[in-house]
């Protein structure tokens, strides 16, 4: 197996000291938002197999079958197929959706022959995968996702006692619920942003006075004065993870990522369509062929399990499992057929004869034996093949 040295990426929604308190090292006083594990080509783990210094990429690329087993290759193609992270948010993250895979693929193939750089604000689809996800709490985490019952939002709206929003309120009272949805969104997207920034402010100060159930939505009011996404954000479930509640997102489902700390694991993709809540491009037209007005209860899961506790989800990409090794327990073997990533979240657990620090991790190819041991809790990301 191999120790990964892996990257921290900076982004200004990142937390400041959950990262640097987990792993046991001084705050930098700067933002610290997502540690990344694995072979995406925009911060791949690094590794020493004895030649010097490589990425996870190249050396998956070297020998795909080898690294990842040909089970692997055969369904998924040759690369790792999952990206795993911890994600600390001190301040929220963007309103998103992702597509499924038949969208990114058309999404990508469409901006490739328009010749819209890979790099560029406004390009939507930087690959052709889908991007399924799911976030494990570590700590107490916050978030919104899924839309809620429109009457429930029309309700929450008209507590405010904002007059602009009256025509918004009216729309949601439609039948039926998705067209509701949609025509609502739309408008708040689509409105004129001098018009909607008074609204914003209106409705933020009412959020602020009133507090309650409208506490989810202070911070957004205070990061993101005047955008429409506020509003929008507001016809989505709050949702309150505990340590070791996990949440899963499917294609299509808008959320947002408020405050906390916990592992993501996801599908290998960096497609995002933005809703608001930033200064980043939003499609609009291109967000409403994606985005589902479905209303339901989001995706809680728990883990289920004696020793391996399994995040149950609907994909194959990616499996995400966890070890809790009380002091004193037997060593437990782990299945060998595919590749997987093992991250320490507390602790100092052994992976075969390296010893992990929470916030370490592992790679380790498929076909080789690894044994835990000692006492921590390890997070295991792999495949279903």
């Amino acid at each position: 197996m191999d120790r990964l040295t892996n990257t921290i990426r900076p982004y200004a929604w990142g937390s400041t000291t959950a990262l640097p308190h987990l792993m046991g090292v001084e705050p930098t006083g700067e933002p610290q938002a997502e540690l990344w594990m694995g072979a995406h080509p925009g911060a791949p783990s690094r590794l020493d197999r004895g030649a010097g210094e490589t990425t996870l990429a190249e050396v998956i690329a070297a020998d795909p079958e080898g690294e990842l087993g040909a089970a692997t290759v055969a369904k998924f193609g040759p690369r790792l197929p999952f990206l795993l992270k911890i994600l600390a948010a001190g301040a929220p993250l963007s309103l998103q959706v992702h597509p499924d895979r038949a969208q990114a693929e058309a999404g990508h193939a469409e901006e490739e022959r328009r010749g819209i750089p890979l790099d560029a604000g406004h390009r939507n689809y930087k690959d052709p995968h889908h991007k399924p996800e799911m976030l494990c709490a570590l700590t107490p985490f916050e978030g919104l996702c899924g839309f809620r019952p429109p009457l429930e939002s029309a309700e929450l709206l008209a507590g405010l006692e904002v007059n602009s929003l009256k025509p918004y309120v009216d729309l949601l009272h439609a039948h039926p619920e998705d067209a509701a949805l949609r025509e609502m969104f739309t408008a708040v997207l689509a409105a004129d942003r001098a018009e909607m920034a008074r609204t914003v402010a209106e409705a933020g100060a009412a959020v602020v006075r009133l507090g309650g159930p409208y506490a989810p939505y202070a911070s957004l009011v205070h990061h993101f004065p005047g955008d429409p996404g506020v509003i929008a954000a507001m016809l989505l479930n709050h949702v309150r993870l505990q340590p070791g509640e996990a949440m899963f997102l499917g294609a299509g489902v808008p959320h947002a990522y408020l405050d906390g700390l916990g592992v993501e694991l996801l599908a290998n993709s960096d497609n995002v369509l933005r809703a608001g809540l930033t200064p980043k491009h939003v499609d609009v037209p291109e967000l409403l062929k994606i985005i589902r007005f479905e209303t339901g209860d989001p995706a809680l899961l728990r883990p289920e399990g004696d020793i391996e506790e399994v995040y149950e989800t609907p994909i194959d990409e990616f499996r995400l499992s966890r070890f809790v090794l009380a002091p004193g327990a037997a060593p437990h073997t782990l299945p060998d057929t595919t590749p997987q990533i093992l991250l320490c979240t507390a602790g100092r657990p052994k992976a075969g004869e390296v010893t992990l620090g929470p916030g370490e991790s592992v790679f380790v190819p498929a076909g080789e034996k690894v044994v835990l041991s000692g006492t921590g809790t390890v997070f295991r990301a792999t495949v279903l093949v």
